[in-house]
């Protein structure tokens, strides 16, 4: 009861394929494939060329640009 056989199988594909149409399945196994292909290109790429980036730095006499913006002092717990 808990596995179905080959032959649910087959009788669910016959109702998708009846449902949808053998053109659009095929264009969605297209687009499916196309998008896989870019996210693993993305990652390849994303991996190759990524280098860790300095920190930013924070300097007291940089120009005020927003009003509302609070300026701090961060101290060390001693």
């Amino acid at each position: 009861m808990g596995s179905f056989s080959i032959w649910h199988w087959l009788v669910v594909l016959l109702i998708v394929v009846l449902i949808f149409g053998t053109k659009k399945l095929k264009n969605m196994g297209q687009d499916l494939g196309g998008a896989v292909k870019g996210f693993k290109d993305g990652m390849k790429d994303g991996s190759a060329s990524s280098e860790p980036l300095p920190p930013a730095q924070v300097t007291a006499n940089a120009p005020k640009s927003d009003p509302n913006t609070v300026d701090v002092e961060a101290k060390n717990k001693s």
